[in-house]
């Protein structure tokens, strides 16, 4: 890898979650591309992974993304974001402004059930994959 790459992903690491997700955005604009999608999907059969018959696939991480913030409920949502992301006033105000967001990935199931109740209790549309 060149130093040029070398440099630009020691700067990535040290990226906030909102800057990350602010940058990410910025590229998709630029380069017209939408990095929320895979763009191509290989379907793997069971046989072809060597499970047994009692192996099951079980999805283990989840993502919760922010879809929409109605603007009658912008204040409950930015409350209940400020709470999930630990983020101030200005950062989840920011946040709720550029949605559709990535709130969380890598998450397990049951606390992306309580992000995304806790987001639709304030009014805002949620989806969970």
């Amino acid at each position: 890898m060149s130093n040029k790459n070398v440099e630009i992903l020691e700067q990535l690491k040290t990226l906030t979650m909102l800057e990350t997700a602010e940058l990410v955005k910025r590229i998709e604009e630029t380069f017209n591309v939408d990095a929320s999608s895979p763009k191509l999907i290989i379907p793997v059969l069971p046989d072809q992974l060597n499970l047994t018959t009692d192996e099951t696939l079980e999805k283990t991480e989840f993502t919760v993304v922010l879809q929409e913030v109605p603007a009658d409920r912008k204040i409950a949502i930015l409350k209940a974001v400020r709470e999930i992301l630990s983020l101030d006033l200005k950062g989840a105000k920011n946040f709720v402004d550029s949605a559709p967001q990535v709130v969380k990935f890598g998450i397990n199931l049951q606390d992306a059930e309580g992000m995304k109740q806790k987001l639709e209790d304030a009014g805002a549309k949620v989806s969970m994959y």
